[in-house]
């Protein structure tokens, strides 16, 4: 959708699909919906449908044009594995992904079990890139932490946690074959708090597991205010990625295959 993004932990979006439903307390705030809410009815304009699903076939090969190496956060305004977008159609987002791999794409979900399953089955083509990350959204203990397990069975050869909006202490986590950790408190209106204490649990945890941790945003009603330091500095740690030349191998691998 966008060359640039704001987003701390990614340098791009991309939004071969729009539209999403709330399925658990992180999306109560969703930043897209009301984002794309503005613009219902408004002729030709790409949310004149509001947050209604909708795929964006146009968009598909919108990242090969990019030759400068990004990291793209994909469908940030949707859910890639929400029920109503047809698995060849994920493929489609995931062949794409497999072609440009001088990006690094970072999916984000919280349908993780469907994830799973494709991962393990009809997108296990992708499950392995290591320029694809594939991650899941952790807000709480009962609806967020049931996804990193889910996540933890998928053949994937990154997984990362994006903990944010942060809404209560979740206490031990199994970080187990997880390689990256974002936290993040809620913004804009109507934000609901974030405890320090909590913060700090998981960053000791991440320590302890050696997994990368990205300290994202405080947040609250204005969050430029709050800022991003925790105990006096930024915390921007990132997976390893894999060298170049690998992953090049990996895509002619696919290719030879698609032919």
């Amino acid at each position: 959708m966008a060359e640039k993004s704001s987003i701390e932990w990614t340098d791009a979006t991309w939004n071969p699909l729009r539209g999403c439903t709330k399925i658990s307390p992180g999306c109560r705030h969703c930043y897209a919906e009301v984002f794309a809410e503005r613009f219902r009815g408004v002729p030709n304009h790409p949310y004149e449908q509001g947050f209604d699903l909708r795929l964006v076939p146009e968009k598909l090969e919108e990242p090969l044009r990019w030759k400068t190496p990004k990291r793209i956060f994909v469908n940030s305004m949707s859910d890639l594995f929400q029920p109503g977008v047809p698995a060849d159609y994920i493929a489609k987002v995931a062949e794409v992904m497999i072609r440009a791999p001088w990006h690094t794409f970072q999916v984000l979900t919280k349908r993780a079990n469907r994830m799973a399953d494709l991962l393990n089955s009809s997108l296990a083509f992708a499950a392995d890139a290591p320029h694809i990350w594939w991650g899941v959204s952790v807000e709480n203990q009962k609806h967020g932490i049931p996804r990193i397990s889910q996540l933890q069975r998928a053949k994937a050869r990154v997984r990362f946690l994006s903990i944010e909006p942060l809404l209560e202490d979740l206490g031990k986590l199994n970080l187990s074959g997880i390689h990256w950790v974002i936290v993040g408190g809620e913004s804009g209106h109507g934000a609901r708090p974030m405890s320090p204490d909590w913060v700090a649990s998981l960053k000791v945890q991440c320590a302890k597991a050696s997994v990368p941790f990205f300290f994202k945003q405080w947040g609250g009603r204005q969050k430029s205010k709050a800022g991003r330091l925790l105990e006096g500095r930024t915390h921007d740690e990132m997976p390893m990625q894999a060298p170049l030349y690998s992953i090049q191998l990996n895509s002619r691998e696919f290719e030879n295959r698609a032919i």
